[in-house]
């Protein structure tokens, strides 16, 4: 296996074709273009280009400011619980990522959520501490953070 090496480039000194990838994913990843097609169309790179360089290029600003973290809940199994305690997140305004309810046993549910912390969010300790003081919420651990 190869071994990989970085480099921090200034965006002017990229070929175009480089940060029109980058164009192109994110119109994926905002919705705005429906296939990989409709992107490359929209920002005037071939498939082909998209494909080569698509896992070799990311903003350098996406990379060090993503901020994900994933929480193991136990809640209790009754109407309006799941509800409330997801409006908590909107209010904390963080991005859900994944989400994971299983099968309620003896009135509990555990639920996993990643979520990613934006720059307008609550900070990590005032999500948690949030969530704990939630109605129906029975514990609350934070499975990792990157």
């Amino acid at each position: 296996m190869k071994k990989r090496t970085f480099y921090i480039v200034d965006k002017e000194a990229l070929p175009e074709v480089f940060t029109q990838v980058v164009e192109a994913k994110k119109l994926i990843a905002a919705g705005k273009a429906s296939t990989v097609q409709e992107a490359v169309d929209m920002t005037g790179i071939s498939r082909s280009s998209f494909y080569k360089y698509k896992d070799m290029i990311e903003p350098f600003t996406d990379m060090v400011h993503r901020k994900v973290f994933t929480i193991y809940a136990r809640l209790v199994d009754a109407p309006g619980v799941l509800p409330r305690f997801l409006s908590i997140l909107e209010e904390a305004k963080v991005n859900i990522l994944t989400i994971h309810q299983s099968i309620p046993i003896n009135d509990l549910a555990d639920v996993t959520l990643s979520m990613e912390v934006l720059d307008d969010s609550w900070d990590v300790d005032q999500i948690i501490d949030g969530l704990t003081q939630a109605e129906g919420v029975n514990s609350i651990k934070i499975l990792a953070r990157e």
